[in-house]
């Protein structure tokens, strides 16, 4: 389905202690019927599957790529409608618009901590330096207490805002000190380009044009080091989980295949994820390079989803990243552990990890 981008958002400061979560209205300036009716009739398929993806070099772009969900769901219409950030993929779900979407861990953390009615069944990657905290030349700046009073741009309620507020505390710095702006990645390079921004906090593939007239201060795999990790997660509306398990499983399964397919034809994925992002297919092998990608069985792990009984760390990662969401200001509350755990809905890498 067609997708229309927002238009160009003004700079808007942060204030001290306070993050809106837009979680009203907009849903990026599409209207809710533009995904279809989520009255779907009960049956083993469900009559279409609504998807919110992003510009993002993992499997998820491989899949839609090679329409091997159309493929292996022939009797469901896949609708593919693409998102500038989890924050607003979570605004969609909010809304009722959205079955199946990529979200980051930190904007997951605060859907379940906020009530949003969906559980996570795939981690799309593990986030390391394909998320970075970049400068531009000729800003003088060479560290990150150096960017006191100068402009930060990042996506609010993304991955890259958690980390940008997690590398401010671990330098040392008041974020309230910083000037913070929140825009989409598209509008950053636009910013970046015109000199608005003193540095950003982004993803590929707007982390790749930046850098080239930037100096990287810190990345996500750092951070990941210090305790902050941070994943590209999916997220799958409960309902529709609880109505058509076997469509969700399906979903799993081709994006379980597009890791394997990088693992063994990374040029083949490449190719796939250029298209996608309009980019060429070496800049998209060497930015996918740059993420984890794990295989359903290694999700079924421990360290991650775990297994039905045996919830994995991710919980915990997940539970943590909504104490510091809480200690910024952002949600209210934090759900019990046990809250994170209910939301893994590990039952589908499980039987994916068996074949």
């Amino acid at each position: 389905m067609s997708f229309t981008r927002p238009k160009a958002r003004r700079l808007r400061l942060l204030k001290p202690g306070l993050l809106a979560f837009a979680f009203v209205v907009a849903l990026v300036a599409l209207p809710l019927a533009a995904y279809g009716s989520s009255s779907a009739k009960s049956s083993s398929a469900p009559s279409q599957l609504r998807i919110g993806y992003q510009l993002i070099p993992n499997g998820d772009l491989i899949v839609k790529d090679k329409r091997w969900l159309e493929k292996a769901l022939p009797n469901t219409k896949i609708k593919w409608a693409q998102f500038a950030s989890g924050a607003d993929v979570n605004t969609a779900v909010a809304a009722g618009g959205v079955d199946v979407g990529l979200v980051g861990s930190s904007p997951v953390a605060k859907g379940i901590s906020i009530g949003l009615k969906y559980r996570v069944p795939w981690i799309f990657d593990v986030i390391g330096a394909a998320e970075s905290l970049v400068v531009r030349n000729g800003t003088g700046v060479t560290s990150i207490s150096g960017l006191v009073g100068k402009r930060v741009a990042t996506p609010f309620g993304s991955t890259s805002h958690y980390s940008l507020l997690a590398a401010l505390q671990g330098a040392g710095v008041d974020p309230t000190k910083v000037k913070i702006v929140d825009l989409e990645p598209q509008d950053i390079l636009a910013a970046w380009k015109r000199g608005d921004i003193d540095a950003a906090y982004v993803w590929n593939p707007t982390l790749a044009a930046i850098k080239k007239n930037g100096k990287v201060l810190i990345t996500s795999a750092d951070l990941a080091k210090r305790g902050k990790l941070t994943a590209d997660l999916a997220i799958v509306a409960t309902a529709f989980a609880k109505k058509y398990p076997s469509a969700v499983q399906t979903w799993v399964e081709q994006e379980s295949r597009a890791v394997q397919y990088f693992r063994t034809n990374p040029k083949s994925a490449a190719a796939s994820i250029a298209r996608q992002l309009n980019i060429t297919p070496a800049d998209a092998l060497s930015q996918a390079k740059q993420l984890i990608f794990l295989n359903a069985r290694e999700q079924a792990g421990p360290k991650y989803l775990g297994k039905p009984g045996a919830p994995g760390a991710l919980a915990s990662n997940l539970a943590s990243a909504a104490a510091f969401l809480k200690q910024q200001g952002q949600i209210d509350k934090v759900p019990a552990l046990s809250v994170f755990r209910a939301a893994l809905a590990n039952q589908f890498v499980a039987k994916a990890a068996k074949k």
